[in-house]
């Protein structure tokens, strides 16, 4: 089923694949809802050297806001080209701003300031205000430590000064979270959660890869690892023009489930895995709803497993049904039109009973992949060779098996491939670190099922 929204907005459909059905008394289903979201009114951003900038209705850029985070605790001075690549990555994110955004740029150390435009507000986007926004950052100097809870807290609160649909932030460290009291960020996290949006980079290789990843996953945004300095103004500016095709924020997958029926995995399985099961918020009884960010014209695939209740041969029953709807405090939520239905009906045939539904098979392996890497990564730092030799030559195989090509390039960084389609391998002697913090930081990407 698809809708049409608001202008402007892209219109959402959903696809569900699973496998139906259930031996007698068989209670767990599996399916995998693809929701996609087309039509909207924007592209993205305009990447510094483009001739023009994205197309959108002219006016309607004050639909986002975006605060842009970067450290400046006192290693951002070692080496100092570190800290003039990060004013410079600050700037191209800037020059990529579309007309009509609200933004801000805050400096952040043991404490968090506004560097532009300061006094608790946001600018609005335009010529004079990147002007004025690229003149402060010079005044940007490394000194201090981290508190990335302080610098979230201060992003949320300049954010939700706006009225706007789409809230975001960037953040960029290259250390650990050594500066605010044990449980800060925790707490800073579950305060953030569903008000806005956050992408995360480390520079370097001095930074927690679970630290940022979790500040990432939490946030609903991506993480990922810039070893070289020299390459942060070309990753800001690729991330500010997928923030500025946002048109959408805080969108919820919406579960119905029949009495008797619980819902035990909700997952996003592509583009990356990204647990969903205990962010749920009730509605009532029979409705639940789980976050799934902010949208444009895209793509994204999640994994559902329900228990059911136990039935006889020929009974079928509707298990769930999935729809996406814009949550409003105080009011009905927004309901964005497009739904998918789960079904389960009980057989005698056990083939049919037994058969394994592609897709569901497919971002099984992805979902294992991510997991078999992380543990076998830590086993290696462990130092157990044989334990981590096994786990990731697990790894090996199954980003063979499903055509997962980027992590299997990680891989081979790590480790010898004598057989891939087997999984048989050798850790290598010597890995760089920035390949290790790679592989563990990339290793929820996942592709899609082959066609």
């Amino acid at each position: 089923m698809v809708v049409f929204t608001k202008p402007n907005e892209p219109r959402f459909s959903v696809e569900i694949h699973q496998n139906p059905y259930l031996p007698e008394g068989g209670r767990q289903v599996d399916a995998i809802a693809a929701v996609t979201a087309s039509g909207g009114g924007t592209v993205g951003g305009r990447i510094p050297g483009d001739a023009g900038r994205a197309r959108r209705p002219a006016g309607s850029g004050a639909s986002a806001a975006v605060a842009l985070m970067v450290d400046c605790s006192g290693s951002m001075a070692h080496p100092p080209l570190k800290m003039r690549e990060a004013r410079q990555a600050t700037a191209a994110a800037i020059d990529t701003l579309r007309d009509g955004v609200r933004f801000a740029v805050i400096a952040g150390t043991h404490e968090a300031a506004e560097v532009y435009p300061g006094a608790g507000r946001l600018a609005t986007a335009d010529a004079h205000s990147r002007a004025l926004a690229k003149r402060a950052l010079r005044g940007m100097k490394a000194g201090g430590g981290t508190a990335l809870g302080t610098w979230l807290r201060l992003a949320d609160r300049l954010l939700s000064s706006e009225d706007v649909r789409v809230r975001h932030g960037i953040l960029l460290t290259d250390g650990r979270n050594e500066h605010e009291p044990p449980g800060a960020l925790r707490d800073a996290l579950a305060a953030c959660a569903g008000r806005f949006t956050c992408d995360v980079r480390g520079v370097g290789t001095d930074w927690d890869v679970a630290e940022l990843t979790g500040v990432a996953s939490a946030l609903l945004g991506n993480a990922d690892i810039v070893a070289d300095p020299a390459d942060l103004a070309a990753d800001f500016a690729r991330l500010m023009a997928t923030a500025m095709g946002k048109e959408l924020g805080t969108v919820s997958m919406r579960l119905w489930t029949p009495v008797g029926t619980s819902v035990t995995r909700v997952a996003q399985v592509a583009p990356s895995v990204v647990d969903l099961t205990d962010r749920h918020t009730p509605v009532d009884t029979r409705h639940t709803d789980y976050p799934t960010g902010s949208w444009g014209e895209e793509s994204r695939v999640y994994h559902l497993r329900l228990e059911v209740p136990a039935a006889g041969i020929g009974r079928e029953m509707l298990a769930a049904r999935v729809s996406l709807v814009v949550p409003r405090p105080g009011e009905a939520s927004r309901d964005l039109g497009a739904q998918g239905l789960v079904r389960a009906l009980w057989t005698d045939d056990l083939a049919a009973a037994t058969a394994s539904d592609p897709h569901v098979a497919h971002y099984d392996g992805q979902a294992e992949l991510a997991q078999v890497v992380r543990q076998g990564l830590e086993l290696r730092r462990r130092g157990d060779v044989d334990g981590a030799t096994v786990m990731l030559g697990h790894a090996v195989r199954l980003a063979d098996a499903s055509g997962n090509e980027d992590t299997a390039r990680l891989l081979v960084k790590v480790v010898d491939v004598v057989d891939a389609a087997a999984g048989t391998v050798r850790l290598k002697t010597t890995v760089g670190q920035a390949d290790e913090m790679a592989l563990e930081t990339r290793s929820t990407k996942t592709v899609r099922v082959r066609k």
